[in-house]
C-alpha cells in the first residue's frame, strides 16, 4: 500500500518537510554566530546533550518506558552514536569555523551522492549510468562554489581545509544513517534518541580530551547567557521540531517526494546569508544550481525505476533508511529501503 496520501495530507507533507529543510538551512548561519561564543566541542556537546533530554521525553511519552532499552545493543549504539553526531557535529562546526555557511549547506545537499557513492563500494556494485551523471554534475557544482568560480585553483582555495572537515562529517552522517537498517523493527524516533545519548558520550570524551590539549574551553557564564538564543534554535528548531517534521513529511508523502526539498536546506542558508550583508558571488549561485539539478534529475530517474514496482514502505514501518531519504542532521532516521 502506498504512503503517499492525498488532498490536504499530502499539502500538510509538504509544509512539515519545507520547515523542516528550513531550519536546518538555518542552522547553518545560526551556528556560524555560535561558533564566535563557543568551541565546536562544547557547541556539539551542549546541543545534541539538551536535545537528548528532550527526545527522551518525547520518545517515553510516544512509545512508553521499555522503549529506552537499548536491549544489549549499547556498544552499537555507541559506535554509531559517535560516529554520527560526535562525528557530523565536531568536524561539521570545526570547518564551519572557517568556511562560510552557503559552503557547508551545499556540502550537505551532496548527501543522496554521497549515500550513492557509499553503497556502491559497500556492495561493490557500480550505480547506475545516470546516477554516476548526477554525481558528476553535483560535484562540478561543488567545485564551482568551494573555489569560487576557479576550479584549477581549487586545491589552493582558501577554505578548502574547513570545507573538507564538513564534508568528513556529512560522510560520518551517511555512514550513521546507513548502519539504521541494522535496526530493523526500531521506529526512528527510538534509534536516533537512543544513539544520540550514546553519542553524547563519544563527545564528552573528545571534549574532555580537547579541554586538556586546550583546544576546547567551558565557557563563561556571561558567554553562556550570550550563546543561550543561539542554542534555543540549534536545539529546538533545527534538531526536534525538524526531525519531527522531516519524519511526518515522509510519513505524508512519502521519500522520493521527501528528498526533494533537501534543495531549501542551501536556499534557506543562502538567503539569510545574503540578508546578513554578505552577497553571495553569482559563481556560488550557479554552482548551487548544478548541485540542485543533479539532485532533480536523479530524483525524476528514480522515479521512472520504481514505476509499477513495489511502494517504498512508510516512515512509520520503521527506521527508513535517512541516506537514502537525505535525512539531514538529527534525526530523520530511515529503514533500509528493500
Amino acid at each position: 500500500m502506498s504512503n503517499e496520501t492525498p488532498g490536504p495530507s499530502r499539502l500538510a507533507g509538504s509544509v512539515y518537510m519545507l520547515a523542516a529543510a528550513a531550519f536546518w538551512g538555518g542552522m547553518f548561519p545560526v551556528a556560524k554566530s555560535l561558533l564566535q561564543i563557543v568551541d565546536p566541542f562544547f557547541l556539539t556537546l551542549i546541543r545534541y546533550a539538551v536535545t537528548f533530554i528532550v527526545m527522551v521525553v518525547i520518545l517515553w511519552t510516544a512509545e512508553g518506558r521499555s522503549s529506552l532499552r537499548a536491549d544489549g545493543r549499547g556498544w552499537s549504539l555507541f559506535l554509531y552514536g559517535s560516529i554520527g553526531f560526535c562525528g557530523f557535529g565536531l568536524f561539521v562546526f570545526s570547518g564551519l569555523r572557517a568556511s562560510t555557511p552557503a559552503h557547508g549547506a551545499i556540502l550537505v545537499a551532496l548527501m543522496p551522492m554521497i549515500t550513492a557513492v557509499i553503497t556502491s563500494l559497500v556492495s561493490r556494485r557500480m550505480p547506475p549510468g545516470a546516477t554516476q551523471v548526477s554525481i558528476a554534475i553535483a560535484l562540478i557544482g561543488v567545485a564551482l562554489v568551494v573555489s569560487n568560480g576557479h576550479p584549477r585553483e581549487l586545491l589552493q582555495s582558501r577554505s578548502l581545509g574547513a570545507d573538507a572537515m564538513i564534508l568528513f562529517g556529512v560522510v560520518s552522517w551517511v555512514v550513521y544513517t546507513l548502519a539504521a537498517k541494522n535496526f530493523d523493527g526500531w521506529s526512528p524516533l527510538r534509534y536516533t534518541t537512543l544513539t544520540i545519548g550514546y553519542g553524547v558520550i563519544g563527545i564528552a570524551v573528545c571534549t574532555v580530551l580537547a579541554s586538556v590539549f586546550g583546544l576546547a574551553h567551558v565557557p563563561s557564564v556571561a558567554q553562556a547567557g550570550d550563546a543561550a538564543p543561539y542554542f534555543v534554535y540549534v536545539v529546538i528548531f533545527a534538531s526536534v521540531l525538524a526531525v519531527l517534521g522531516w519524519n511526518e513529511g515522509v510519513r505524508r508523502i512519502g521519500p522520493v517526494n521527501g528528498v526533494l526539498f533537501i534543495n531549501f536546506v542551501p536556499i534557506t542558508a543562502f538567503l539569510i546569508q545574503a540578508a546578513q550583508g554578505r552577497p553571495l558571488h553569482p559563481v556560488e549561485l550557479a554552482g548551487a544550481a548544478l548541485v540542485a539539478s543533479a539532485l532533480l534529475l536523479n530524483n525524476f530517474l528514480q522515479r521512472r525505476s520504481i514505476r509499477g514496482a513495489v511502494d517504498l514502505p512508510a516512515a512509520k514501518d520503521g527506521p527508513l533508511c535517512v541516506s537514502t531519504l537525505v535525512a539531514f542532521d538529527i534525526a530523520a532516521t530511515p529503514r533500509s529501503q528493500k
